[in-house]
Formats: C-alpha cells, structure tokens, sequence
C-alpha cells in the first residue's frame, strides 16, 4: 500500500496555507529505505522553481531532475474540492504516478491522492 508520512503531509499542509490564497505546487518523493513499488512511502516534497497563481500553477517541466525517487505531484486547490480539473489529468501524465491534491481548509483530512490517470487511489498516513 502507499503510505505518506505524517511529517511530510503536515509539511505540505503548512506550505498550502502559506501560499495560500494562490495554489502550491511541489514533486513528491520517496527517498526511504522501502522501495517495493508497491509499498512506497512517500517521504519528502521538493520545491522546483514555480508559477503559484489563484487558479493555477506550473513549473518547467525540463527543471525536474531525472532521479527514480521522484513519484509525482502535490498542489493545492485554495478554492474548490481536491478533484482534479482537465488541467491536472494532463499534468499528472507528464510528473509520474502519484498525485495528492491538497485544499482549503489545508489539513490532514482535506487531501486526495490520484494516480496519473486521475483515479482516486488509497493513501496511508503514517507516523
């Protein structure tokens, strides 16, 4: 099952509200020792250069680095529910297999993980 660590999920939630009211934008990773594919656990966020806007927000696509522990993506949505827009789907595509939208009120029960096709997939949060 894949699992997210606590800390890490409480880090987004914090950089949600801190970019807030513009969307955040950041890859996932899994840089641990339990690398079973199915069993990742995802670890740690990183921050590439970013465009944060109300509605939107992007990154160059050649900035992210080529490095097997990149998962995915996380972004906010500060003004609607953790349901991915067209704009996302074709997003989640292009930055790998995980994807959690985190939105207002930004906090441990107000995220969804998606896979790259958009469908909503299970996440464990774990200590």
């Amino acid at each position: 099952m894949l699992s997210i660590k606590k800390g890490t999920l409480e880090a987004i939630v914090l950089a949600a509200k801190n970019t807030f009211p513009n969307e955040f934008l950041a890859l996932l990773s899994s840089k641990g020792k339990n690398k079973i594919r199915k069993n990742k656990i995802i670890d740690e966020f990183v921050l590439l250069p970013a465009i944060y806007g109300r509605t939107f927000s992007g990154i160059r696509l050649d900035l992210i680095p080529y490095d097997n522990s990149i998962m995915g993506s996380v972004h906010s949505h500060p003004y609607g529910p953790p349901m991915p827009s067209r704009a996302d789907l074709r997003a989640f595509r292009a930055m790998g297999e995980t994807h959690i939208i985190i939105a207002s009120p930004f906090n441990l029960d107000s995220f969804k993980a998606f896979n790259k096709e958009g469908k909503e997939i299970k996440l464990k949060v774990i200590e």
